[in-house]
C-alpha cells in the first residue's frame, strides 16, 4: 500500500470512527435516519479476523468494527468498509470478513453470538457498477433456478457517499453532514453548522479532496487557540484554514521569487563572463566563485519558469 492510500485510509477510518459519527452512518444510511442505533450503545470492536491461507493462517482487517450494546449484551456487530475505488471482487470480501466473525463467535473468541451487517461507504469519484449480489457476479454461469434455490444471495450495501440526495444527507446530525455536503456542492460549500471534530474534519475534507498533507493540524488549531471542545462554525473554520493556506502560499511564492531572481543573476553574470572575457563556462564559474553544477541548476530553474509562462 503506498503512504498517499494509506494516510487517506487512516483519516477516512479516524473521522467514521467517532462514536456520534458511526451511529449518525448507521442511523441514516441503514434507517433512514430512525434513531436505532446511539453513541452511547456502540462500542467498538476488534477489526481483525483470521482465515486459513494457503500455507499458514493469515489475518484481514475491517476498516471499523461497532458492536450495539442492548439489556446489557452485544445485539448487533456493525462492519464498515471504507472504499476509495470500486472493487468487484468486494463481495468476495464480505464474504471472508463476515465469516471469519461468525467463525470466531463458532469457537467462543467472541463471548456473545451475534448478527452482523456489513455496508460500505464509496468516495470515490465513479460510479460504482461493481457486483452487489452473488446473482449479479455469477449471472453469466449457466445456473439453473433449482441451483440458485440453494446458493446464499450475499449482498453487499454500497452507498456512493459523494452522490446522496439531498433529502439523505439533510437527515446526518454530526459531522458527517459537513462531509457530504461538501462533497455535494464543492467549493462553494457555506454553512452555521457547528463543528465537533474540528482536526478530523478538515483531514477528512482534505484527502477527499486530493490533499493528503494532513501533518499539523492539530498544531495550528493549538496556534489558533482553537479547542475540540470550542464552539465553532464551519463557515468560520474553513475560512480561518484557507487563510492560513493563503499566507503559506504567499510566503512559497516570494521564496520561490528569490530564488528564481538569484538563479538568473547568477545565469546572466556566468554568460556575460564568458562572452566579455571569452573563456570556458569553467573558467567563468571558478571566477565568480560558483561552479558549472551550480549554473546549470539556476539554469534549470530560469528554463522551468520560463515553460510555465
Amino acid at each position: 500500500m503506498s503512504e498517499t492510500k494509506e494516510k487517506k485510509d487512516i483519516v477516512e477510518k479516524e473521522f467514521v470512527a467517532f462514536p456520534d459519527v458511526a451511529a449518525d452512518v448507521i442511523n441514516v444510511l441503514l434507517y433512514q435516519g430512525e434513531r436505532m442505533a446511539d453513541k452511547d450503545s456502540l462500542m467498538a470492536g476488534p477489526t481483525e479476523s483470521v482465515y486459513q491461507g494457503k500455507k499458514k493462517l493469515r489475518n484481514q482487517y475491517e476498516d471499523i468494527c461497532k458492536y450495539k450494546f442492548a439489556d446489557g449484551a452485544v445485539h448487533l456487530m456493525y462492519l464498515i468498509a471504507n472504499q476509495s475505488r470500486t472493487d468487484g471482487k468486494m463481495l468476495l470480501r464480505k464474504a471472508g470478513y463476515t465469516g471469519g466473525i461468525y467463525r470466531e463467535q463458532y469457537e467462543g473468541k467472541i463471548k456473545d453470538a451475534c448478527p452482523v451487517i456489513e455496508f460500505v461507504l464509496y468516495w470515490g469519484e465513479n460510479r460504482w457498477r461493481s457486483n452487489r449480489s452473488i446473482r449479479k457476479m455469477f449471472g453469466k454461469k449457466k445456473i439453473s433456478e433449482k441451483e440458485w434455490k440453494y446458493v446464499d444471495n450475499l449482498e453487499l450495501y454500497v452507498f456512493e457517499m459523494r452522490r446522496l440526495p439531498k433529502e439523505t444527507r439533510e437527515l446526518f446530525e454530526s459531522d458527517m453532514r459537513i462531509v457530504v455536503d461538501f462533497l455535494a456542492e464543492g467549493a462553494s460549500y457555506r454553512s452555521d453548522r457547528k463543528v465537533v471534530h474540528k482536526a478530523a474534519l478538515i483531514k477528512m475534507i482534505k484527502v477527499l479532496s486530493g490533499d493528503t498533507d494532513v501533518d499539523g493540524i492539530e498544531d495550528w488549531l493549538e496556534e489558533q487557540g482553537i479547542r475540540e471542545e470550542d464552539e465553532i462554525k464551519v463557515c468560520e473554520l474553513f475560512d480561518q484554514y484557507e487563510r492560513k493556506g493563503r499566507n503559506e502560499g504567499r510566503k512559497q511564492g516570494r521564496r520561490e521569487g528569490r530564488k528564481e531572481g538569484e538563479a538568473r543573476r547568477l545565469v546572466k553574470d556566468v554568460e556575460s563572463a564568458m562572452n566579455f572575457f571569452r573563456v570556458t563556462l569553467e573558467k567563468a564559474c571558478e571566477g565568480l566563485g560558483t561552479t558549472v553544477q551550480g549554473y546549470e541548476k539556476a539554469r534549470e530553474i530560469c528554463l522551468e519558469s520560463e515553460a510555465v509562462l
